[in-house]
This record gives structure tokens, C-alpha cells and sequence, in this order.
């Protein structure tokens, strides 16, 4: 199979989809890999890099969606891609399309074969959105610390405190990947840890894991409301996987929140769990609304493309070799790349997108049998 490895277009995206090693293995299973010039500039990666391990150079994206058989991305297409995409091709990339309609039908309208990480599963777990999950939630905390700071609008607190001053107090909602990670920089910084979450279970195993150097809560709406009083950072890391994220923290909750105090929103993807959410760049990453700091970067593992891309091919790399050795019978044998389905032939195949979007669902085996 030819697979084709395009630049991200996407506003201060520097990741890519595949590294000259990852290449290589496609490589070494007997399969061509068709690499935009320049695209793994960001990992510091030029094209000789790919062309020492087999690798083709395209002079333009434009070549890569026309000739491969297959396209691994890191982001989702832009408008500009999803026209180039067609009926027969396999996308494999990040798609995010509960909260971006217009992402949706461009897809539909294809007839591209598309699989997304985000919903891609092994067991319980989801193991492709797991490395970017990581590395957004070690970020959370470095952004919170930077937006806190007294001259980008924030409350002027160092996050661990000193002798004598009490550290910054975070809450945490939500204890999967994200809000685990967060935790741990966040509790590694001295900080005030809070974690909020449903599940009896996690909060056990959290509890375990932080020997009580942070505090785990069940989360009700009087629970939220107490914290969200008294927090300086609070990190929205809950997810639902493929859906919409539900909108935990409304905007009259906002006003029982400290003047200057930061919210980070690492839902932002698919949606984003405050009601006064919505997409930043790390251009301009924050905005304020009712005297509340909001984080909102909708990539925030681009700004560490080198770890993120590395981190990124090593969970892909498997999953995407099957894709390449067995096309579409992959993913119908394959209960996890069948859940990460998410358009085929013009049909929507993931349930809780459809929910999302109110569009008709397909069952994938349905379509792919078809």
C-alpha cells in the first residue's frame, strides 16, 4: 500500500503523522511511504531524513492526496484537505468530529474511509488518544503557571507557594489520563491538588497512587461548587469517548470563582467542559470572561511536537501497519480499529458522533460487510 504522510496545516501544528523510524517499519512490511517535503521540519526531521530510510519526497500535498492509498495525519483535515480526500482512501488521524459538523459532512461527502484515534479501543481502554492525553495533561499545568502569572492577567500565585505562603490550589475534574497527569505535575510543583470524579473505583486508585498528596472527592454539584470557590486553577479534563464533553462548569458557576483565577480546558477538542469555552490558539492561548482566565489551545501537544509526534507513533504504529496489510478487512476483523471507524462510503459509522451531530448512524460492520 502507498501510504501518504501530508504537512499539518493546521495553525501552529508542528507534530507529524509519521517519523522517519515509524516510516521505516511500513517500509521493512513491504509498503511505500509518500512524504510531503517538509513536514517533519517541526521534529526536526528534514527530508533526507525520510529518504535515508526508503521514504519518498512530494513536492506537494496536493500529490500525496492524490497518489496514496492511505493518509496518516496527526490533525484533522481542513477544509482544504477534506476536498482532496476520496471514496477507496483511508484516513487515519485525529478527527474530533462531535463538536465540527462541517468537518463531518466534508468527510461524508468523500466517501473517504476514515479512522480516528480518539476512538480507537483496546479493551476499556483507548489507547491512541492515550500518549496526546499525557502530554495535555503535563501541559495543563505548565499553562495554568503561565497564565497565573501577574502580567499575562492572571492572580499572581506561585503555583508550590513558598515557606510561609500558602501554594496555589487546583482542582482537577475528572481522573482519567489527563486529570492523572495533571495531578502528578501539579502534586510534583507543591500545589493544592483536588480531583473530582465519579467513579468510586478511580477515586480508590488515585487515592493509592498519591498517598494523599492530593485530595480525591466525588464529584456532585455541591462538591463542585465548593471547590470551584476556592480553586486558583481548575482543569477540565473529562472526556466521553467520540460525544460531545458534557458543559460541567456553566457560566453563572463562574461567578463563584476567584478573581484572576484560570481555567484550562483540555476538552477543548470535543467541545470543551466549561460552558464559556471555546477554541484558542497558541497564539493567542487565553481570553477572559466574568474575570476568569481561559485556556483553551485546542492543540496544546503541537507546542511540543518533537515528544508528542514520538510519543503519538509509538501507540499509531501497530494499528496503522494493519491498516496498511489488510485495508478495510483490518478494521472488520479488528474490534478496535472498528470502533475508531468513523465514516465510510459516505455513511456516518460512529454512534456517539451521530448523537452528537443528529445525523443518521451506520453500523460499521453493516457498511464495511456492504
Amino acid at each position: 500500500m502507498l501510504v501518504g504522510v501530508p504537512k499539518e496545516i493546521k495553525k501552529q501544528e508542528a507534530r507529524v503523522g509519521l517519523t522517519p523510524a515509524a516510516a521505516r517499519e511500513y517500509i521493512a512490511r513491504g509498503h511505500s511511504v509518500l512524504v510531503e517535503t517538509g513536514a517533519g521540519a517541526g521534529i526536526g526531521a528534514n527530508d533526507e531524513a525520510y529518504i535515508a530510510v526508503g521514504a519518498q519526497i512530494a513536492a506537494t500535498a496536493a500529490d500525496v492526496f492524490a497518489r496514496a492509498e492511505m493518509i496518516v495525519k496527526v490533525k484533522e483535515p481542513q477544509p482544504q484537505e477534506w476536498v482532496q480526500l476520496r471514496e477507496g482512501q483511508i484516513l487515519f488521524t485525529y478527527l474530533h468530529l462531535a463538536p465540527d459538523p462541517d468537518q463531518a459532512r466534508g468527510l461524508l461527502d468523500s466517501g473517504v474511509t476514515s479512522v480516528a484515534y480518539e476512538t480507537v479501543t483496546e479493551g476499556n481502554s483507548l489507547p491512541l488518544l492515550a500518549p496526546m492525553s499525557e502530554v495535555a495533561g503535563r501541559l495543563s499545568i505548565e499553562a495554568a503557571a503561565i497564565a497565573s502569572r501577574n502580567f499575562n492577567g492572571g492572580n499572581g500565585l506561585l503555583m508550590g507557594g513558598v515557606p510561609g505562603v500558602a501554594p496555589a490550589r487546583v482542582l482537577i475534574l475528572g481522573g482519567g489520563v489527563v486529570g492523572t497527569q495533571a495531578a502528578r505535575i501539579a502534586v510534583g510543583l507543591g500545589a493544592d491538588v483536588a480531583i473530582l470524579d465519579r467513579s468510586l473505583p478511580r477515586l480508590r486508585q488515585l487515592d493509592d497512587l498519591f498517598a494523599g498528596r492530593a485530595r480525591t472527592l466525588f464529584s456532585t454539584i455541591d462538591s463542585l461548587e465548593s471547590e470551584l470557590s476556592q480553586a486558583d486553577v481548575v482543569i477540565g479534563s473529562v472526556l466521553i469517548p467520540g460525544a460531545s464533553a458534557p458543559k460541567l462548569v456553566t457560566r453563572d458557576m463562574l461567578g463563584l470563582m476567584r478573581p484572576r483565577s484560570v481555567i484550562v480546558d483540555v476538552a477543548i477538542d470535543q467541545g470543551g467542559c466549561f460552558e464559556t469555552s471555546h477554541a484558542t490558539t497558541h497564539e493567542q492561548p487565553t481570553y477572559e470572561v466574568d474575570g476568569v482566565i481561559h485556556y483553551c489551545v485546542a492543540n496544546m501537544p503541537g507546542c511540543v511536537p518533537t515528544t508528542s509526534s514520538h510519543a503519538l507513533n509509538n501507540a499509531t504504529l501497530p494499528y496503522g501497519l494493519a491498516l496498511a496489510d489488510g485495508g478495510l478487512s483490518a478494521i472488520l476483523q479488528n474490534p478496535g480499529l472498528r470502533a475508531g471507524l468513523s465514516t465510510h462510503k459516505g455513511k456516518l459509522t460512529s454512534e456517539p458522533v451521530a448523537e452528537a451531530l443528529g445525523l443518521s448512524f451506520s453500523a460499521p460492520a453493516d457498511v464495511l460487510a456492504a
